[in-house]
């Protein structure tokens, strides 16, 4: 299934709550080992917990790779795992380049029979570093999330610079459209190219989705960044559909005791809630 139809379907047969897997090792629950063993433990609980009201999860590939070898073989594992129980997987790398390096990363991440769904690519390359990834969600039904308007608060810095009569940020989105206007899937009417906009600059999101009409939105700081339900409900379109919201440490590690699962359940469930209200207002 084209990745934006199989995204729509997941949001209204659930919810658009994506949870982020971020697990430092720091802060796992006191009865896991701080092991990479210790974060199959933890990511495979988490997903057990949010599978019914998640639509996706969006594992964060730094706490994988910082484990080396074994962290990079429980970040597939992990996201085979969150496959097999229905939920769409989002690798957060961030990556980019050009040429042979850039259609080795596109086919490590989004190659055919690969567990992850969609991935995170920034764009400072321009488009010789997006076709490629286009390339492979075009052939394998798979999904990309540019880096639009991130939820930081130093984004500014690069992000918001003027460049004529418009700013980057708004020259990045149409952009973005641009690129997917040819990858538009038949039931969703939205591209397998999406964008990322953080829920921390909810009036650039109003402003951004009306330059993006067929791009899913990713918005990242939802909960302990600060964006609010209201804040996130300006990147949907009318009909409720069109994004997805993550939230990471505000659900995963909402309880560090013996009862982490159940407290992630009620986190996400509750972020469901709250954001279902703000899109029926």
């Amino acid at each position: 299934m084209h990745f934006a139809d199989a995204l729509t379907q997941a949001t209204k047969e659930k919810s658009p709550v994506c949870v982020g897997l971020d697990p430092q090792l720091s802060k796992l629950p006191a009865s896991l080992p701080k092991t990479s063993e210790g974060v199959d433990t933890f990511c495979r609980g988490i997903i057990d917990a949010v599978k019914d009201i998640a639509c996706s999860v969006k594992p964060q590939m730094a706490y994988f790779e910082v484990l080396g070898w074994k962290g990079m073989k429980v970040f597939f594992d992990v996201c085979a795992y969150a496959k097999e129980q229905g939920l769409l997987v989002i690798a957060d790398g961030k990556r980019n380049d050009i040429g042979s390096t850039c259609e080795a990363y596109a086919d490590a991440y989004l190659g055919k029979g690969s567990p992850v769904d969609a991935l995170t690519v920034s764009p400072y390359l321009g488009s010789d570093g997006i076709n490629p990834f286009i390339k492979r969600c075009t052939e394998n039904e798979k999904g990309i999330f540019v880096l639009v308007k991130t939820s930081n608060p130093s984004s500014g810095e690069l992000q918001d610079l003027p460049v004529g009569d418009e700013v980057v940020h708004e020259h990045m989105a149409q952009l973005v459209e641009s690129w997917g206007m040819h990858q538009i899937g038949q039931e969703s009417n939205l591209s397998c190219v999406g964008a990322v906009v953080g829920a921390t600059y909810p009036e650039e999101m109003k402003y951004l989705r009306t330059l993006m009409p067929h791009i899913p939105i990713l918005i990242p700081g939802y909960g302990t960044q600060g964006g609010k339900a209201e804040d996130v409900a300006r990147g949907f379109i009318p009909d409720g559909t069109g994004a997805i919201v993550v939230a990471a440490r505000s659900i995963i590690f909402a309880s560090g005791k013996d009862d982490w699962q159940e407290a992630a359940k009620e986190a996400a469930g509750t972020m469901a809630k709250e954001i279902q209200t703000a899109l029926l207002k």
